[in-house]
């Protein structure tokens, strides 16, 4: 692996001259650079996943004709054997790369577009290239998506990293590097673009980003196409669609499998926390995937169609050739085994494994309701829109799963039934679990992806930097007719009261003094402002940052919060201001405006990293300056240069060396906790003349 990475690393240089000498060939609008990026992630997803393919096949006859071959004494069974050969190999990979092997699947590409600017480390998608291809190969009954988007997404952060894209560019190029090797792989170009939006980027969506998902999942196809053909996966015949009389049982059919999506990731779950929390503790890996690739095996050994991807099985299912009791026989091991295989260590997807249990249940279900009720439903059709629902269920990804069933079938007959199932299956597992599953993975691990970026400007901003100085104090004892008073003669609509030592213990807003305007004749010499407030009060600290305020404004039915000094002996516990929702709102638009305005500015970004200095507009910069000793092993936020220097601190450069394998950013957007080290490097944003002051830092 060693030998692999350092060949790509001197491969890099080259491309990278090469590639920006064409762009400089064939430069024109910032529109048509764009486009070239888009296209060549895409090429090169294309070609990483069609590899990924044909490694699949190749390892296939490597384990089940050769292998198979060499174990001739055991006959037949040696098929018993080969999984458990296959996980064998799998665990001693993890223990060789027991960190890398962690980093597997679409979960870590979401973590790295959502924290890491699209970075992920080339060892990982080298790794996580060979690991699903072992799995796969060698009868693992899981599927190839969430390793080919892994890898996707990995080559095409590599090539982002060797052509020095801004971190922004990178995490976009990433996500349609995913999209596109899911595109290539399943040959569902919408599919590809869905599964990036929905998945990778957690529905973020933004004309910019759609635009390179569209490139890149369209190349990424059309080289699948070339190259592995153009015939779908799945072979089968069902009638038009034409009497709706039982048209409702696709609602309940809808309703059925969202159930069997929930009973599927709630026992994954339970597996999973199982081999983390009692098995793997007990008995070495090697030896637990070893039993679980036995119980594949043995599986297979009686019923051929469980091993692997499963598409052989799933055209036997849609063509009837097997009876009830072997489909029900397959559901049920396919449901059991998946996370057995995964949870014990092996490589591999969840999108295959979907659409085998959505055939069988689908057929299953017909078949039932044939025999029951007397019904007549074609049971192909209900098995093609279960395998749709039970994907969209599982995955979280109604949309996709539509988009790739109707891609991969090629055919428009069973569009509406589904659709229909596909979203009441995806309904019902939301209103369960209350959001999608890959979130709720990576926030039992810590991670809160949906706050991302926005979380992390919100943070490098304090409330001091955004706050009004002017705050209405007024006694609680004051007369009503004096607080009418004051109110018509302020601008401010909200009051707070204070008792005789200065505390608040109250807040008035101009909405309470309404209702009482009416009754104001009979009312005023009796009620004072201490009747009428609101004796809830909840203050924010001056030194509080943003994201800790507008998590308290959305637990809170206000639109403004008191601001208390935490600074000197005489301030300390003193209302210095207030700050309002809208204030916050504000400040995030015009940070996150920096931030898009640095990212929209790579060619700038390259000028200052050449000269140091680059000018953006009429007297605002940017500049690059090296840190000063005393800001070594201080955080950002300790530092204060907004509030000191005037200055933005759009990104960091730190110092990696050219040899390293460890490079995670080249450039990295500024977390109010990062300690500044000796040799980084400080991207500033300013007027002309606060970047001039800089030349005398001391």
């Amino acid at each position: 692996m060693n030998f692999i990475i350092s060949l790509a690393a001197k491969a890099s240089s080259s491309i990278r001259f090469y590639f920006k000498k064409f762009v400089t060939l064939v430069s024109g609008s910032e529109y048509t650079i764009f486009s070239i990026y888009a296209i060549f992630t895409g090429a090169i997803a294309g070609l990483a996943a069609v590899l990924f393919h044909n490694s699949i096949e190749f390892f296939n006859v490597i384990f089940f004709e050769q292998t198979a071959e060499g174990l001739f004494f055991l006959g037949t069974a040696a098929v018993i054997v080969l999984p458990a050969l296959g996980m064998l190999i799998q665990s001693v990979m993890i223990m060789s790369s027991p960190d890398t092997a962690k980093k597997r699947g679409v979960s870590e590409v979401i973590k790295a577009t959502a924290l890491r600017g699209g970075y992920i480390p080339f060892r990982t998608t080298i790794f996580h290239f060979f690991a699903p291809v072992i799995c796969i190969g060698s009868g693992g009954t899981v599927g190839p998506e969430g390793p080919a988007a892994q890898l996707g997404g990995g080559v095409a952060s590599k090539m982002g990293q060797i052509l020095g894209l801004s971190d922004n560019r990178r995490r976009m190029f990433t996500a349609a590097g995913s999209g596109a090797a899911i595109a290539a792989i399943f040959n569902t170009p919408l599919g590809g673009i869905f599964f990036a939006l929905e998945i990778v980027l957690l529905n973020d969506f933004q004309s910019p980003t759609f635009s390179a998902l569209i490139l890149a999942s369209v190349t990424a196809s059309a080289i699948s196409r070339l190259l592995l053909g153009n015939q779908s996966v799945f072979h089968f015949s069902i009638p038009e669609i034409t009497d709706y009389e039982h048209f409702y049982m696709f609602i309940l059919l809808g309703i059925a499998t969202g159930i069997l999506s929930i009973l599927f990731i709630r026992y994954s779950g339970i597996i999973d926390s199982w081999f983390k929390k009692k098995i793997l503790k007990k008995f070495p890996q090697w030896s637990v995937m070893v039993v679980v690739g036995l119980i594949v095996g043995l599986c297979g050994y009686f019923y051929r169609d469980i091993f692997g991807i499963g598409y052989l099985g799933i055209n036997h299912i849609l063509a009837s050739s097997l009876t009830w009791q072997v489909i029900l026989i397959l559901l049920v091991m396919k449901f059991i085994l998946v996370p057995l295989v995964l949870g014990s260590g092996g490589f591999g997807g969840l999108f295959a494994p979907s659409l085998f249990m959505g055939a069988a249940f689908g057929y299953l279900f017909a078949l039932a309701v044939n025999s029951i009720w007397g019904f007549n439903l074609d049971t192909t059709t209900f098995a093609l829109v279960s395998m749709g629902a039970v994907l969209g269920g599982v995955n979280s990804i109604p949309i996709s799963a539509i988009l790739i069933l109707f891609e991969m079938t090629k055919n428009y007959t069973f569009i509406l039934p589904l659709m229909l199932t596909v979203v009441i299956s995806t309904m019902i597992v939301q209103i369960i679990i209350k959001g999608s599953v890959h979130v709720k993975h990576l926030e039992k691990e810590g991670y809160r992806i949906s706050h991302g970026r926005e979380s992390s400007i919100l943070k490098s901003i304090s409330v001091k930097d955004v706050m009004r100085d002017e705050v209405i104090l007024i006694p609680q004892d004051t007369p009503l007719a004096k607080l009418v008073g004051s109110l018509l003669e302020s601008s401010q609509n909200t009051f707070y009261t204070i008792d005789k030592n200065g505390k608040i213990v109250g807040t008035i807003t101009e909405s309470d003094l309404r209702p009482i305007i009416t009754e104001y004749e009979h009312i005023r010499q009796v009620l004072v402002a201490g009747d009428i407030a609101k004796a809830e009060v909840a203050t924010v600290n001056e030194n509080d940052n943003l994201d800790q305020v507008l998590k308290m404004f959305e637990s809170k039915a206000v639109d403004q919060f008191p601001v208390v000094s935490t600074q000197g002996r005489d301030k300390k516990g003193k209302i210095v201001g207030t700050i309002n929702r809208q204030d916050v709102i504000a400040a995030y638009n015009r940070e996150s405006l920096k931030y898009n305005l640095a990212d929209g500015f790579t060619r700038e970004l390259k000028t200052v990293n050449e000269t140091g200095f680059s000018k953006l507009a009429e007297g605002y910069s940017i500049a690059e300056r090296k840190v000063r000793y005393r800001f070594v092993g201080k955080t950002l936020a300790q530092l204060q240069l907004r509030s000191k220097y005037g200055l933005e601190v759009l990104m960091i450069r730190p110092y990696v060396s050219p040899y390293s394998d460890k490079e995670e950013q080249k450039l990295i957007f500024p977390d109010p906790n990062y300690v500044i080290k000796e040799d980084d490097t400080l991207v500033l944003f300013g007027t002309d003349e606060k970047i001039a002051k800089t030349d005398s830092w001391s």
